[in-house]
């Protein structure tokens, strides 16, 4: 067994998702499209940008005390909803691509419920749809998948820690 440091695992960014929408990949056996809802969206940081509109000081208007003027303006990125679905508005909705289908031939059964994933893995694309996390399961009794989840109520995107 190969072992990694403490520091190593605090950098997994685990959390708990709510299974919003989930499809199959057209053209695909096995996989299935998921919109998983990580709960409310981060806000992202605001850029501002400024300059100096006088740089030069006038001796009998400042007195030899020369002041910047400062003109700052700040806009927030306007954040686009997820899959164009307003009901995913200030959400954090991920698409994460999955191979189990097979497993779920019922699987809008899957929509509603919690998983836990990892969110920070690289980005992959699969089958031309590119997945941003993976989900966490455990082989069953019967060898099917079975989620990970929260035994207790939780809001979507709680972290593991």
């Amino acid at each position: 067994m190969k072992y990694v440091t403490y520091d190593e695992f605090k950098k997994m960014d685990m959390r708990v998702g709510l299974i919003r929408f989930v499809e199959p990949v057209e053209g695909t056996d096995k996989l299935l499209r998921f919109e998983i809802d990580f709960g409310e969206q981060e806000q992202k940081a605001i850029a501002c940008s400024g300059e100096c509109k006088k740089t030069e000081c006038e001796e009998e208007v400042c007195e030899n005390e020369c002041v910047c003027e400062i003109n700052c303006q700040c806009v927030s990125e306007e954040s686009e909803i997820p899959f164009g679905k307003e009901e995913y508005s200030g959400r954090d909705v991920r698409q994460i691509v999955s191979g189990i289908r097979e497993f779920f031939p019922e699987y809008k059964e899957l929509e509603g419920k919690h998983g836990l994933y990892i969110l920070n893995l690289e980005p992959r694309e699969i089958r031309g749809v590119t997945s941003y996390g993976m989900l966490m399961a455990v082989d069953g009794i019967d060898g099917n998948p079975v989620f990970l989840g929260p035994q207790g109520d939780i809001e979507p995107g709680s972290r593991v820690r």
